[in-house]
């Protein structure tokens, strides 16, 4: 048996990735499963839409089951048609540009911001035409997108904005909660995420006029929510919609894991600063970029990423690393070179940032319970695989 596969077998496997939860998510289920009702909208359903309404201090939240559903339904919300141009990051995942796609809009690729990752709100003005009728930002690692100066843009050009916060959940920008700011906002409970409900997710309504139209498409198109609040005395189809209301199974985790929040928010953030402080010294060596966190930002300790000298090769750095027992990642293709991307996309000049980022970016593991151990094991064998370059 060769040596290294000795050393895995005796070393302890740390994934990217693992779900956390408590007994509130397993007594919850369990209360669904007595109460027999599991379609959708019940008791649970209700109870955490009224948490994020209540936490996020919004006028609405709808859940569903997933952050696609939220961002298609913002789509038919705003009654996108054929030759409408939607403005978006290019380095985000497919969802962000497909739910557009799919009413026949156009995505707009520009360029990201080379310390943020987001949006480089410098590029959007050039993006908008007359066709324009939506911005898009997309707060990547749960860091928000300078939103002043991007609802400015919005406002001067009479334009709509929907924050995709799908990795955002407890991150603000000032003092406000990310998906808060814009038209609408939504939110992902994947189990990738921090808050997870294994799928599911959110759409955040920031506009009272806009809720009765979200509720009926979110309703496969008819009014059965006024039926149900006795406001009418039968439901009937009334415009485009589709089925998107979650189950009460999945409810009834996402409930146990909004009321354990705060401790998962807390974790995550001792990890992420661990991480930080530990590859410091790559850093300075020259070996390795760490996040950039705005001081407009609180952020929610999403993902620790690094981007790594040019130089390096990141496929070598995961090979190795998967060798020593430890998963480490890269992420999105960007969009605008995707087959999907250069079909139904464009953009109008070279994305530079988002080409060169995206072939440096490597994301550590990041998931509560990782021990103090398991981050030096991690910072310990990506600094000697590191050095090898």
């Amino acid at each position: 048996m060769d040596i290294r596969q000795v050393y895995f077998k005796m070393t302890k496997y740390i994934p990217f990735n693992k779900p956390w939860f408590s007994e509130f998510e397993k007594d919850y289920i369990l209360e669904a499963l007595k109460d027999g009702h599991l379609s959708g909208d019940g008791k649970f359903t209700f109870q955490s839409s009224e948490y994020l309404k209540q936490y996020l201090n919004i006028e609405e939240v709808l859940i569903t089951h997933s952050c696609t559903a939220a961002l298609e339904m913002s789509a038919l919300i705003f009654n996108l048609k054929p030759g409408d141009e939607v403005i978006l990051p290019s380095y985000t995942f497919v969802s962000t540009a497909n739910a557009f796609v799919l009413r026949g809009a156009t995505p707009v690729f520009i360029d990201i911001d080379k310390k943020t990752l987001n949006i480089d709100v410098n590029k959007i003005e050039a993006a908008i035409t007359s066709k324009t009728k939506i911005i898009v930002p997309v707060h990547y690692a749960g860091i928000s997108c300078d939103m002043d100066i991007l609802m400015k843009i919005a406002k001067d050009n009479k334009l709509w904005v929907v924050e995709d916060a799908a990795q955002a959940f407890g991150s603000k920008y000032k003092n406000k909660f990310l998906g808060s700011i814009g038209e609408l906002g939504t939110l992902s409970f994947h189990a990738t995420k921090n808050i997870i409900s294994g799928e599911g997710g959110a759409l955040l309504l920031n506009k009272k006029e806009l809720i009765s139209k979200a509720e009926i498409i979110r309703e496969k198109g008819t009014n059965r929510k006024s039926f149900l609040n006795k406001k009418v005395d039968k439901y009937t189809w009334e415009s485009l919609g589709s089925s998107y209301l979650p189950s009460e199974i999945l409810t009834a985790f996402l409930l146990g894991q909004l009321k354990n929040s705060s401790y998962i928010k807390s974790q995550r953030m001792n990890i992420w600063k661990s991480y930080f402080q530990g590859t410091e010294d790559l850093e300075r060596k020259g070996y390795l970029t760490r996040p950039y966190i705005p001081n407009y930002c609180e952020h929610n300790a999403h993902m620790f990423y690094i981007i790594l000298r040019e130089d390096i090769c990141r496929n070598r750095v995961i090979d190795e690393l998967k060798e020593e027992g430890i998963s480490v990642v890269f992420h999105y293709i960007p969009l605008h070179t995707s087959p999907a991307g250069l079909k139904y996309g464009k953009y109008i000049e070279n994305l530079i940032n988002t080409d060169n980022l995206s072939r440096r970016i490597l994301r550590l593991p990041m998931w509560v319970g990782l021990s103090t151990s398991d981050i030096e094991r991690i910072i310990d064998i990506l600094g000697k695989t590191l050095k090898n370059f």
